[in-house]
């Protein structure tokens, strides 16, 4: 065509128009190259070149000049031998007859057209192209057997979607090709496929026509289709062209059937076979020939409905050709006759008006009925003129919903170009470039979100790219990590690492979490080994003692087994670690152990309890109490400690060792402090409450905290306990008299009340004095309270005197009173010698 000076070419489907057109664009540039469909004008004023749709071609083109059978130089036909379909046959009957070059006229189909055209045009030159490569038949593969670069070819919706649900299980995915996908869809589907995203596609038999794909194999989920009349078998020339889209140029292909697929598409039964016959006539590209072309009247009468309708369904004239069978045109006018709609249809121009509204293309597929009833309310609304640019624009607006699923999309697509087929004539709606470019980038929209709910439910990208690598090493998978730990395989995740365990993808299927797995497996032992390597290099940082384990990242990363006699546990590591190499794993270990010994220092003392503990030249009674003191993690009470059985000659020993010897509890204060008590505390060793602060004073609990002593509604560190002790001590022996002076000011500044603080001096055996009060009408400072010291009190040995309740008073020694004796009692002289 680029060759004359014009041309027009018709083809079959807006698709291939589309294609042809960005190519002749790319050769002569956009000003000279129209595009014209039924949803589709691009026609620039000084076009020469016409890329169309069958139903679309410009047969005339007044004032371009040349000779009387047409005004382009150049015209051609695409695929001529659906002049034989029963839908759209007539017309490209009509065009075979009619559509002429002045200079060249060529007609592209199947040979099986030949004896026709010889019929029709008996002067026609007939120039046969043969296939450079050869189809193969290689019967019958399972779906989870099928090559790479294949596609699965079956008839129906439901039987796309199974298909499609199969592959993307077995196989990672597949692109979905049918006749209800808006043009863009099916080309984002296509390019899905040809850029090797996906080595699937399943597609209807739409596929046979219009799309040049990179294909090795074509497998067949079913021999049998609804024709619109009835279910029948394929013929072997629509089989061949279907099959004939595998292989390309001068590489080879193959075709066969589905196994594991019954006759209607169900998976299960045998599926039919190709026959002897058929498998022959495919491999051979031997067909019979066509008998007829299905003819309309290209130009009827518009006298009258009745006249119409009479041209429409008169036979043609020639042996070649046969009453088309009737078309949804046909059909709709006929029902909307009967029904009465036509009665104000009168004079040429409103029945030809009223003719191209029925020709309206059922894009919807709704049947005559429910197409007749859109066709009546649009004949409504243009009866009195134009359709209102407002009104158009709300209809537009609403199917400009990308919500919803594949099938909602699909409907509100199909509705959507047919508004877009209205705003393409010319004398039905106003303001119609604006509204046609409306209703074409609504189309856009939906056909991009209709790709990605068709790729998000049939291709599992994850499983496309491991089954890529199948065969091959997996330790050579591209495996990365990215943002928060997210594991990738080419930008793809596959999951994510907690610490050093490997998770799943939630949005990972049953069937891809063995696959996941398994390359997780073989791929991350390095990428582990490099992350323990980066944490160790860091100084452990954020791992974390908790539970009697090591923690990273809230994960178990090595657990502690305390060991009798030692303070340090041994390690031993987590189930997370076992994806780690053996050399990498120990020389994380070790400086796991390394980090966890500098960790531990707090606890040297509580170290040095244990190996006094096993100090054979310590005496018995002394590693009595170390023994005491570490089973009570750095602490006991002094009245059960059997501090009475120990020699005073062996306490220097003790003291040695960092161990205080307190009024009422014998106790390590290095291990008091608030390090020692959280170490203990996270390694699983002190099991009692935790006070992490170790503040001075807390309020009283019934399960104290490790530490503290109870004193009234508080409790004290024992430390500061024994600090008070001592200096009421110190005070007594600065007094040198029985009863003694004593500043509260200590215990009140460490943050006990004066109450509580009495009751804990109580329980060290001191015993207060009340000082009397002021005399009425008395001034100066009150006399200060004294204290008593008594050794010998049970309080003071037991230590339970703490209670909230009031202390003992102490009982006042008497001495005895001389009795008088009544004179002349006989008793009385044995009383006065007993003075």
């Amino acid at each position: 065509m680029c060759a004359h000076s014009s041309g027009a070419i018709g083809f079959p489907l807006r698709l291939l128009a589309r294609e042809v057109y960005d190519r002749v664009v790319a050769i002569k540039g956009e000003k000279q190259v129209a595009l014209i469909t039924g949803e589709q004008r691009i026609e620039p004023p000084d076009a020469r070149y016409f890329l169309c749709t069958a139903e679309a071609m410009p047969l005339r083109r007044p004032g371009m000049g040349g000779g009387p059978e047409g005004d382009f130089a150049f015209v051609a036909l695409d695929e001529a031998q659906l002049a034989a379909d029963r839908e759209r046959g007539h017309i490209f009957t009509d065009r075979l007859l009619h559509a002429r070059g002045r200079e060249e006229t060529m007609l592209l189909g199947s040979a099986t057209l030949e004896p026709l055209v010889r019929q029709l045009e008996p002067k026609a030159e007939l120039v046969e192209r043969p296939r450079f490569s050869t189809l193969t038949h290689i019967g019958a593969r399972k779906l989870s057997r099928l090559p790479p670069r294949s596609a699965v070819v079956a008839f129906s919706a439901e039987q796309v979607y199974g298909v499609a649900e199969m592959l993307r299980r077995f196989r990672g995915g597949a692109a979905v090709v049918m006749g209800a996908l808006s043009p863009e869809t099916r080309n984002r589907q296509v390019d899905l496929f040809q850029s090797g995203e996906v080595d699937y596609i399943v597609a209807t038999d739409a596929i046979g026509m219009g799309l040049n794909l990179d294909l090795n194999h074509v497998a067949f989920a079913g021999l049998t289709k609804f024709d619109g009349m009835r279910q029948r078998r394929l013929q072997p020339a629509e089989m061949a062209q279907i099959a004939g889209r595998a292989g390309r140029h001068q590489r080879d292909g193959t075709f066969g059937v589905l196994a594991g697929m019954s006759r209607d598409g169900g998976r299960g039964a045998p599926p039919p076979e190709f026959d002897d016959e058929e498998v022959y006539a495919i491999e051979e590209h031997r067909f019979a020939p066509l008998t007829r072309l299905y003819w309309r009247e290209p130009e009827p009468r518009f006298d009258s409905i009745e006249v119409l309708i009479a041209d429409l369904e008169a036979p043609p004239d020639h042996a070649a050709l046969a009453a088309a069978p009737e078309a949804i045109d046909l059909a709709v006018l006929k029902r909307l006759h009967s029904d009465g709609i036509t009665e104000a249809v009168k004079g040429a121009g409103s029945v030809r008006r009223f003719w191209e509204i029925c020709q309206l293309p059922d894009f919807r597929s709704q049947g005559t009925d429910m197409h007749a009833r859109f066709v009546s309310r649009l004949w409504a609304d243009l009866s009195t003129g134009y359709l209102g640019a407002d009104y158009v624009a709300s209809r537009i607006a609403q199917l400009d919903n990308v919500q919803g699923d594949i099938d909602t999309l699909q409907g509100r697509i199909a509705a959507i170009r047919s508004w877009a087929y209205i705003c393409q004539r010319p004398d039905w709606v106003l303001a119609r470039d604006e509204m046609a470019a409306r209703a074409r980038a609504a189309e856009a929209k939906l056909s991009d979100a209709l790709h990605a709910r068709l790729t998000e439910r049939f291709v599992n990208r994850r499983t496309t790219l491991l089954m890529k690598t199948a065969g091959q090493d997996a330790s050579l998978l591209p495996i990365t990590i990215g943002e928060d730990d997210a594991v990738l395989v080419e930008d793809e995740r596959i999951g994510h690492l907690e610490g050093f365990r490997f998770v799943v993808d939630t949005s990972a299927g049953h069937e891809d979490r063995k696959m996941l797995l398994a390359a997780a497996e073989k791929a991350l032992p390095g990428i582990l080994a490099a992350r323990a390597t980066k944490l160790t290099d860091s100084g452990m940082d954020g791992v974390t003692i908790m539970d009697g384990a090591l923690h990273w990242q809230g994960h178990a990363i090595a657990s502690l087994d305390l060991r009798e006699g030692k303070v340090m546990p041994a390690l031993s590591p987590a189930r997370d670690l076992a994806m780690l190499p053996a050399a990498s794993r120990e020389a994380f270990m070790a400086a796991l152990e390394g980090w966890l010994t500098t960790r531990l220092e707090p606890l040297a003392p509580l170290e040095k309890l244990h190996e006094a503990a096993r100090d054979p030249a310590a005496e018995s009674e002394a590693r009595a109490i170390v023994h005491t003191l570490i089973a009570g993690h750095g602490f006991a009470r002094r009245d059960k400690s059997g501090l009475m059985h120990l020699p005073k000659e062996l306490r220097p020993f003790l003291r040695r060792l960092g161990v205080t010897f307190g009024a009422l509890d014998i106790f390590v204060p290095a291990l008091l402090k608030p390090a020692p008590r959280q170490l203990l505390h996270m390694l699983g060793i002190d099991r009692r409450p935790l006070q992490s602060a170790m503040l001075p004073v807390i309020a009283e609990e019934r399960n104290l905290p490790s530490g503290y002593r109870p004193a009234g509604e508080q409790a004290i560190r024992l430390d500061l306990a024994e600090k008070v002790f001592r200096a009421a001590h110190e005070a007594r022996s600065k007094s040198k008299a029985r009863k003694f002076f004593f500043d509260s000011a200590l215990p009140v500044s460490i943050g006990l009340e004066p109450a509580n603080y009495r009751r804990l001096m109580s329980a060290a055996g001191f015993r207060l004095q009340k000082a009397p009060a002021l005399a009425e009408g008395a001034f100066g400072p009150p006399v200060p309270d004294k204290w008593e010291w008594q050794p010998s009190s049970r309080r003071a040995a037991s230590g339970k005197s703490l209670s909230r309740g009031k202390p003992e008073r102490g009982k006042r020694e008497r001495s005895p009173q001389p009795k008088t004796v009544a004179e002349g009692n006989p008793f009385g002289a044995l009383a006065d010698l007993m003075r």
